[in-house]
Parts: structure tokens; C-alpha cells; sequence
């Protein structure tokens, strides 16, 4: 198993901030992997399992997820503040150039760091969002974040993985659920295992209009041109099979790969999702 090093950053109003960083080849840009609302560096575990080595990856928790600092002010916890704290790590660690991939929430913060500074962006993967969320499926998410809960045991929480995402993820088992369970969740020092975020991140969410920032089809325009891969989870309800069309047409050499029997969001851990990573980074390479 790759080795990676844990790094720590300032943002601009004081929160230590975390990322993990797997090494690669110098002479390749690094993969900056931004995961979704909820989620935590761990998402990007086996991707960057595979990958280090040949591609430094650089896996980042978001103020108030896995090891980050909570922010003092909720009302932080809205893109435009996550924007400002990844500008914040791009700098410190001297980013000229990166492949950025993101998830659901880290694929709006892809677009809206291309559409600040496009000469940095390599290449990109959005996995299951696009400019347009659907209705229904910010209607879920905001059904289920910020609710604390927590389990005694890891095969209680798999078992609460699974009830919440058996439709997702259909084939999955109690391995699955477990590793999936790992992913979301934490052990206290009270032995309690809890979801591995503040649940005050839910409260700007909550409000109409946070969910994206800016107009994002302009965002969106800026990754036109540069190798760009889409994925969809065939029954994801945040990006519509309409719109990862769009966003397919509009960006003429995009790639758009659709994970069968999966909603949102894929891991891109499965077969589809790592062959067309293998396609993207060889454009890279040679862009």
C-alpha cells in the first residue's frame, strides 16, 4: 500500500486544515481530489492507492470534515469559502498546474476554480454534478445532513449505511457497506462512531440559493478544451441524464461515462470509472 503523508494548511480566518498526500512522478501535474458535502479524503483512498507513484495525489478534507478544523461560523460552509480555502492550499504548496477531480460539492468547486484561473487546470473529472443539480436530489441531501447520529459497533453503522443507500449502490455487500461505513464515519475517544463532519455544515445548505455559488454553465465553459471526463451514476438524482448530455455536447472532446446501477454518487472505484481515468490522465500526459 502507498504511503502518504499528512498536510496541514491555514485558511484565511484561522482553521488548520488537512489533506493527505500520496507521492508520484514530478514531472506530471498532481491530482487535486476535492470530495462531496459529506465526505472526507478518505473517499479517494483506493483511487489514490492506485495511481500514487506514477501521479502525486493530493486528497483534501474540507473546513469541518474528517481531520480539518470545525469553523467557528456555520455560515462558512458555502462554496465561495471552500474556493477561498483551496486557493489558500494551491498556493502554499505552489500549484502551477493540476488535474482536478471532484465530487458532487467538489465538482462545483472544480468549476468555479477553472473559471478563476483556467491556465491551471490540466484536466478534470466531474463525477455526478454538472451546472444544473436536480431538484429531487438536493431535496434528499438536505433530508439527511446535519442529523447526528451514532453506533456501537462498525457493523451497526454498515447496516445504517446500507438502509440509507441500498438504492444507490443495489449490489453492494456487507463488505461493501462496511468499507463505505469507514469511509462516513469516525471512532471517539468515547467509543461512540460518529459521522465524520460538523453537523452545522447542513445550516447554510438548508437555505435557498448555497448550493452552487455563481452561474455555473459559465463556470463550467472554462474546462471547454482541456481533457475533461465526465461520470454519471446511471440512477443519480443530483445530475440529470439531460444535463451530463449538455455538458457532453458543449464541451466537444469530453468524455462521458455512465456507471450502470449506481446513483449518486459513484466511487469511481468501479471498472467504467477507472478505465476512463486510465483514458483521461494519458491526455493529460501528452497535453
Amino acid at each position: 500500500m502507498p504511503d502518504y503523508s499528512n498536510g496541514y494548511w491555514w485558511s484565511g480566518d484561522g482553521l488548520r486544515l488537512h489533506y493527505r498526500d500520496y507521492p508520484g512522478r514530478d514531472d506530471r501535474p498532481p491530482l487535486l481530489c476535492i470530495p462531496g458535502l459529506t465526505r472526507n479524503a478518505r473517499d479517494y483512498e483506493k483511487l489514490a492507492e492506485r495511481l500514487a507513484g506514477e501521479w502525486r495525489v493530493i486528497a483534501v478534507d474540507l473546513r469541518g470534515r474528517g481531520e480539518s478544523a470545525y469553523a467557528k461560523d456555520p455560515m462558512t460552509y458555502v462554496p465561495l469559502t471552500y474556493l477561498q480555502d483551496l486557493e489558500a492550499l494551491v498556493a502554499e504548496l505552489k500549484l502551477t498546474r493540476f488535474v482536478a477531480i471532484g465530487t458532487s460539492l467538489g465538482g462545483i468547486l472544480t468549476m468555479l476554480m477553472a473559471s478563476t484561473h483556467p491556465e491551471r487546470i490540466a484536466g478534470a473529472l466531474l463525477n455526478d454534478v454538472g451546472p444544473e443539480i436536480d431538484p429531487a436530489g438536493l431535496t434528499r441531501i438536505r433530508g439527511y445532513v446535519g442529523k447526528a447520529n451514532w453506533h456501537p459497533t462498525w457493523m451497526h453503522a454498515a447496516r445504517a449505511v446500507a438502509e440509507a443507500n441500498a438504492d444507490v449502490f443495489p449490489t453492494y455487500g456487507v463488505a461493501d457497506w462496511l468499507d463505505m461505513a469507514k469511509r462516513l464515519y469516525r471512532l471517539t475517544s468515547a467509543g461512540r462512531i460518529v459521522l465524520d463532519y460538523d453537523m452545522k455544515i447542513a445550516e447554510p445548505f438548508r437555505l435557498p440559493g448555497n448550493e452552487a455559488g455563481p452561474d455555473m454553465w459559465r463556470a463550467f465553459d472554462a474546462l471547454k478544451g482541456k481533457p475533461l471526463l465526465l461520470v454519471r451514476g446511471e440512477t443519480s438524482d443530483i445530475l440529470s441524464a439531460q444535463i451530463a448530455g449538455r455538458m457532453h455536447a458543449e464541451a466537444p472532446g469530453s468524455e462521458l461515462v455512465t456507471i450502470p446501477d449506481t446513483g449518486h454518487a459513484p466511487t469511481l472505484n468501479e471498472p467504467e470509472a477507472l478505465a476512463a481515468i486510465d483514458r483521461l490522465l494519458a491526455r493529460v500526459g501528452t497535453s
